[in-house]
C-alpha cells in the first residue's frame, strides 16, 4: 500500500504552452484511457489541461475551429493543484477536495525536487485513501480512534534512528479506583476527554499520538521540545478532572476504594503522568531500548503524588 503520492503518480504526456490544441487533441485521441496532459515550459510554473474540460471547450458552437489552430495556453489551468513526491496520500486529498467545485474532479500533479513527476487521478487518490482508512481502522483504538499498538510499534522503530527525538508515555494514576468508585462508562469518557487533550498538543507536524490501551498513551516527537506541550498538558488534565468528580470527592481530594496493595481507605484523586525519553544524552539502538528506559522513567512518575513529566 501507498503512502507517498509520489508512489503512486503516473507519467502522462508533457507539452510546451505554445503547442497547439491540435496536438492535445492527437494525444487524447491516440489514449483513450488519457485523463490528463501536462503542460511545462521553461520560466513558469507547470499547468494541466483536462480531457472533459478540454471537450467540453471544443464541444461548445465554434469551440473547435476558435482553439485547434491555437495555442494549448489558452485552454490549460494555469493552477493545478501540484504536490510534492514525498506529502502524505491523505493530506493531498485533503488539499483535493478542498479545491474549487469546478476543479474537484481534476487530476493532481507530482513535482519532486521543482521537476514535474507524475500525475495522479482524482478517481485513483481517493480509492487509495479509502483503502488506507481500511486498513487503518483495523490498527486504531475503538474507543479514542487514536492509533493502537501495531502503528506504534512502527513509530518507536522509527524513533531510533531519527537524530532527534522524545518519546512519551502517559498514563493517568489511580484511575481503577476511579473506574471503580464512578463506573466504566465514566471511566470511558475521562479517557476520551484525556485524549481529545492530548491532541490538542500532540497533533501537528513532527508529533504522533497513539492509545497504547487503557488510561496509556504514547506521543512521539521529532525533537526535544516537548516542556511546553507536557505543562499544558498536566494543567488542562487538573481542569477537566474536575468535571468527573463530585463536589464531596473534590473537597476530600480523594475517593474511597481498593489500593493497589488490597487495601480499603482513601484514593488519591485521578492524576496524569508523563515519562519522558530522549537522544539529548545517549544514542538509543533499538525500540526495546527505547521502552525499557520509558519502564524506568514511569517508575519514578509514579513515586511521586499528584500530574507530573519526568525526563531523563
Amino acid at each position: 500500500m501507498f503512502t507517498k503520492i509520489g508512489e503512486m503518480a503516473e507519467m502522462i504526456p508533457i507539452v510546451e504552452p505554445d503547442a497547439k490544441c491540435r496536438v492535445v487533441n492527437n494525444l487524447f485521441v491516440h489514449n483513450p484511457k488519457l485523463e490528463g496532459i501536462a503542460v511545462a515550459g521553461a520560466g513558469i510554473p507547470p499547468a494541466l489541461v483536462m480531457r472533459s474540460r478540454f471537450y467540453q471547450l471544443l464541444g461548445t458552437q465554434y469551440g473547435y475551429n476558435l482553439y485547434m489552430g491555437r495555442p494549448v495556453s489558452l485552454v490549460m489551468n494555469s493552477h493545478p493543484l501540484v504536490v510534492q513526491y514525498e506529502e502524505p496520500i491523505t493530506e493531498v486529498s485533503i488539499q483535493a477536495m478542498n479545491r474549487a467545485e469546478e476543479e474537484l474532479y481534476d487530476g493532481v500533479l507530482v513535482a519532486q525536487e521543482e521537476v514535474l513527476y507524475g500525475f495522479v487521478s482524482i478517481r485513483r487518490l481517493l480509492l487509495e485513501v479509502a483503502d488506507i482508512r481500511a486498513e487503518m481502522a483495523v490498527f486504531m483504538n475503538a474507543l479514542t480512534g487514536l492509533p493502537g499498538n501495531r502503528i506504534i510499534d512502527d513509530r518507536l522503530q522509527q524513533s531510533a534512528n531519527q537524530k532527534h527525538f522524545s518519546v512519551l508515555y502517559i498514563d493517568l494514576d489511580h484511575f481503577k479506583s476511579y473506574n471503580d468508585s464512578y463506573g466504566f462508562k465514566m471511566g470511558d469518557s475521562l479517557i476520551q476527554a484525556t485524549a481529545a487533550l492530548l491532541r490538542e498538543q500532540f497533533s501537528g507536524q513532527g508529533s504522533f499520538l497513539g492509545h497504547i490501551g487503557g488510561d496509556d498513551f504514547i506521543a512521539i516527537l521529532n525533537h526535544h521540545d516537548y516542556q511546553g506541550p507536557c505543562s499544558k498538558v498536566i494543567e488542562g488534565f487538573e481542569q477537566i478532572k474536575q468535571s468527573f468528580y463530585n463536589a464531596e470527592d473534590l473537597k476530600n481530594n480523594f475517593v474511597k476504594g481498593e489500593s493497589r496493595s488490597g487495601g480499603y481507605g482513601a484514593i488519591p484523586l485521578v492524576s496524569i503522568s508523563i515519562a519522558v525519553v530522549t537522544n539529548q544524552k545517549g544514542d538509543f539502538q533499538s525500540m526495546d531500548q527505547i521502552v525499557d528506559e520509558a519502564t524506568r522513567m514511569k517508575r519514578i512518575c509514579k513515586s511521586h503524588p499528584g500530574s507530573i513529566c519526568y525526563a531523563n
